[in-house]
């Protein structure tokens, strides 16, 4: 298939899923029904393309449930499911997928198993990659999901979950889509510009103008070979304008109401990077009295790793090492940030040894290249 097929059933799969599930099939059931089809569109559509993309989906997803459900004791439920199955044509164009990220948020589900199953299944993300994110092991995650599965398995979907669960899957796909092997960032803002055009809430408000001040700056991440360029390097001139404007407008907006959540607060950093004309005029003194609202409000310490490097620009790199050194070691880009910091105070062999190994951790290919040019670059400056 070709990539922008594989797009297409992305962006089908919440629609498709949201139909069976208004048909009567349970969410676990839904899902699989769903993937089975998913697989089966992959097989077939490079050489008989559908005319009706989504409708085909529907019908082959819709087929699979009910032959799931033929294996079932509920031969009753089985015969009115069949009567229900819907007529051949197009699919009503509905786009479900917001409303399915609330369903997904049940009250039944912990906040992270929620954002967890709604990830996997609405987002598309693999388990791989929600385990990354949550900093666990893939195996955890995978147990996680099964659970979520099996606890809405057969319940109503009457109850949508709360708006901070929505927000943080909202949150989680971009950044998959930002910086991980799958795009998904547009998704997540068209979501999330539904979300707020709906909901009046500071912190929507807050993480869609982190996503607009982040996504402005894409072009500019990557060279024409696909190398990753670090922020202080790159072309300032090829950020987005008007996304930043509009960025700074809505985050202005929220920031005005009084109450400051960690969404905001990370707009508020993105919003100091976007607004300095160089690298040199970084406002990092500010920046890092942002960081410290950011922990106070997660105790994250994904939140305390970059702070170690807006300490670093700040006070200098020795100073950032010591904001470091009370980190776990284990913390993904704890070595990267360990190497940058340790190469500004002029411990080029540190910096060289600690940017191999976190080419080694790294999560995706560009990553890992970038980082194994850094070392390669510090050797070669060693004479090695």
């Amino acid at each position: 298939m070709t990539w922008s097929d594989e797009a297409l059933l992305r962006s089908l799969t919440p629609s498709v899923l949201a139909i069976l599930v208004r048909r009567g099939a349970d969410f676990a059931a839904a899902e699989d029904a769903v993937q089975d089809a998913l697989v089966e569109a992959v097989r077939v559509w490079p050489t008989d393309p559908p005319r009706d993309p989504k409708g085909w989906l529907v019908t082959v997803a819709w087929r699979r449930f009910l032959d799931a459900t033929r294996s079932d004791a509920a031969r009753r439920r089985r015969e009115d499911l069949v009567d229900e199955e819907p007529a051949p044509g197009p699919a009503p164009a509905v786009d479900d997928t917001l409303q399915l990220y609330f369903l997904c948020a049940h009250p039944s589900l912990t906040p992270s198993s929620a954002v967890a199953l709604t990830l996997r299944a609405v987002g598309g993300l693999t388990t791989r990659q929600i385990a990354q994110a949550y900093l666990v092991p893939e195996a955890t995650m995978a147990q996680r999901i099964s659970r979520a599965k099996r606890t809405v398995s057969g319940v109503r979907f009457d109850q949508p979950g709360d708006v901070a669960t929505v927000l943080r899957v909202l949150y989680l796909v971009f950044n998959e889509g930002y910086s991980g092997d799958v795009d998904l960032s547009a998704e997540a803002i068209r979501l999330t510009r539904q979300l707020a055009a709906a909901i009046d809430h500071p912190e929507v408000a807050g993480l869609l103008a982190l996503m607009l001040l982040h996504h402005a700056r894409r072009a500019a991440r990557t060279a024409p070979d696909g190398s990753l360029v670090p922020l202080a390097e790159q072309d300032r001139g090829r950020w987005d304008a008007e996304l930043i404007a509009e960025g700074v407008e809505i985050l202005q907006a929220a920031l005005a109401r009084d109450r400051l959540g960690e969404f905001q607060a990370q707009a508020a950093i993105a919003a100091l990077h976007a607004d300095a004309p160089t690298a040199e005029e970084t406002d990092w003194v500010q920046i890092v009295e942002w960081y410290d609202e950011l922990a106070r409000l997660t105790d994250s310490p994904v939140v305390r790793l970059n702070r170690a490097v807006a300490v670093g620009e700040a006070d200098g790199p020795r100073a950032g090492l010591a904001a470091l050194a009370v980190l776990n070691d284990s913390l993904p880009r704890h070595a990267a940030v360990a190497a940058y910091l340790h190469e500004r105070d002029g411990d080029l062999e540190t910096a060289a040894r600690l940017y191999a190994e976190a080419a080694q951790k790294a999560s995706n290919l560009a990553e890992r290249d970038h980082l194994t040019r850094q070392a390669a670059r510090l050797n070669a400056r060693r004479g090695r």
